[in-house]
């Protein structure tokens, strides 16, 4: 029996913000929970979602997970812009998944995995304050 190749394994995608542009274009994305709930609570909208994909700048590409951490920024008034950063997955060929999008503290900085995981984290560390603050004050 031949021995198992350690290189046979899938290869990860290198795929670019333009690759990425024809399905976002086409409505073949998803937003995940996550990117919903920042959404709701940082003011920005779906559509400034998908304007920061297809105007935005490509800032990281997180080979190994198979995504992207894009800046972009979206209007809150005539004369002022905030930025927004998305986090998308593109692990499927032919599909998008928006994993997280945020405002920065800091826009044109790009992010290291420790931050981005806190990122992620960000919706179960508030609940937990919420409710914290919620018992202490009863």
């Amino acid at each position: 029996m031949p021995a198992a190749n350690p290189t046979s394994r899938k290869a990860k995608k290198r795929r670019t913000l333009e690759d990425l542009k024809p399905h976002v274009r086409d409505g073949r994305y998803r937003l995940a929970r996550h990117a919903v709930r920042h959404a709701t609570a940082e003011g920005f909208t779906e559509q400034d979602v998908v304007a920061t994909l297809l105007m935005g700048r490509e800032l990281v590409r997180y080979l190994e997970d198979e995504r992207l951490l894009v800046l972009g920024w979206f209007a809150v008034s005539p004369s002022v812009r905030v930025p927004l950063h998305v986090v998308v997955e593109f692990s499927k060929p032919r599909f998008v998944d928006v994993v997280t999008a945020f405002i920065p503290d800091d826009p044109h900085r790009a992010i290291s995995r420790e931050r981005l995981a806190e990122v992620l984290r960000w919706d179960r560390a508030r609940l937990e304050s919420d409710v914290q603050g919620r018992s202490s004050s009863d």
